[in-house]
């Protein structure tokens, strides 16, 4: 395994937050990140660990009862690889999880419910 930072290192989430909610629970993890939201707007970037250079599969599963969801798959300089959302759940892309970082972002409008992305 390439050493990618201390966070990496250490099994750390580094998150970053901008969120506004009546209730917010976010759950990253190994291969899934997990949400449960009411009222919830705004968005939230953290670190994705990806530790191999293979073809990554993801998968949205949304289940809100109001509002919209949309999950970014961002490079380490922040430009967008992948898009997924409530239209287009599901994408495949080549990862050079190797040497690079990625990061995932996640942008609530007005939600409320679960949704998973699993990968």
């Amino acid at each position: 395994m390439a050493f990618k930072g201390m966070p990496y290192l250490w099994g750390a989430v580094v998150m970053v937050k901008s969120i506004r909610a009546v209730m917010f629970v976010f759950s990253p993890g190994r291969n899934s990140d997990r949400a449960a939201l009411e009222a919830c707007s705004g968005w939230v970037r953290h670190m994705a660990r990806f530790y191999e250079n293979r073809t990554y599969s993801f998968a949205l599963d949304v289940q809100l009862t109001k509002g919209d969801v949309e999950v970014l798959l961002l490079d380490k300089k922040k430009q967008v690889l992948l898009k997924l959302n409530r239209q287009f759940p599901q994408r495949t892309i080549d990862l050079d999880g190797k040497k690079n970082r990625y990061y995932f972002r996640w942008e609530f409008k007005s939600a409320s419910g679960k949704c998973e992305l699993r990968w």
